[in-house]
């Protein structure tokens, strides 16, 4: 077996997304209205900056909890850098400042994390920049910054590590997520806290799927590497990936999510597979071209 380096943690997002072509055009405004409004929180409750690191996980994360808890919504229209020609609308609730500040701590710590690995003078400038707001957020959600800290920890060592131990690795990121998709300690925190876990678990895997051949290819470390080295392939994962995305999917249906839940079951049954599908793609392109 190869000599493995240590695989940046907390980069396994940009996952959780819509299937677009089956969305109506209401459900696509909507999508779009909701990832407005989440960067227009960001940019008020913490900095420009933080904008930067804003990602579907997080919207995906806002459409479920403001669905379950119904909060009032603010409506906005508005212009930005990326739309300063024409005014969009969006729009925000409690939960929106929540999730704003969830993408925080988990944008300061992936950037601790690449400082470290990389050594790169804007990911440490980019952590400072979000050090501040970070503070702030571990004394208003200590239990979700101490499950950032400790999961990402325990993470790193078993990367640095080099041991392909895919459901250790898998277990640290779902810890991870079912401590933020828990919001409020109530009678749905056992639910949501399940459905984060199943899906961390999943997302971790799916990267690790999605990086194998290349993480192979330049001597990174892979959670995955014994079983790729034993023959399996980005397709034979299929099956794996079904059952944790089926875990998810079965505490998603407890809920009784109402609003939005056309989007949101898009994303679980749909979206969530399209890197998959892109990495089958790119497997099967880069065998043909061999040929």
């Amino acid at each position: 077996m190869g000599v493995f380096y240590k695989k940046r943690s907390c980069t396994v997002f940009g996952y959780v997304i819509a299937s677009p072509g089956e969305l109506s055009e209401e459900e696509k405004q909507r999508y779009r209205s909701c990832y407005c409004g989440l960067c227009r929180r960001l940019k008020a409750d913490f900095s420009s900056v933080s904008r930067i690191s804003l990602n579907y996980d997080m919207t995906f994360l806002l459409l479920l909890l403001n669905s379950l808890y119904e909060p009032a919504e603010q409506a906005g229209r508005t212009r930005c850098v990326v739309h300063c020609v024409k005014a969009h609308d969006d729009w925000y609730s409690p939960a929106t400042d929540y999730c704003a500040a969830m993408n925080v701590a988990l944008s300061y710590y992936k950037a601790l994390d690449d400082w470290q690995d990389e050594h790169s003078v804007l990911k440490l400038a980019f952590s400072r920049a979000l050090r501040p707001g970070a503070a702030a957020l571990a004394e208003s959600y200590p239990r979700q910054a101490a499950a950032i800290a400790d999961s990402l920890r325990a993470l790193s060592e078993l990367e640095s590590g080099g041991t392909p131990d895919p459901d250790g690795a898998a277990n640290c990121f779902g810890r991870l997520m079912g401590e933020l998709f828990v919001w409020r300690d109530d009678r749905w925190a056992p639910a949501l806290r399940a459905m984060g876990q199943a899906l961390g678990r999943y997302v971790y895997l799916l990267d690790a799927v999605c990086d194998l051949s290349s993480d192979l290819a330049h001597g990174r470390y892979n959670p995955l590497s014994a079983m790729a080295e034993a023959g399996r392939t980005p397709a034979d994962f299929q099956d794996d990936l079904s059952v944790l995305i089926g875990e998810c999917t079965a505490e998603f249906e407890k809920l009784p999510v109402v609003q939005d839940a056309g989007l949101l079951r898009n994303i679980l049954y749909s979206g969530v597979w399209t890197q998959y599908a892109r990495a089958l793609a790119r497997e099967k392109e880069e065998k043909e071209s061999h040929l």
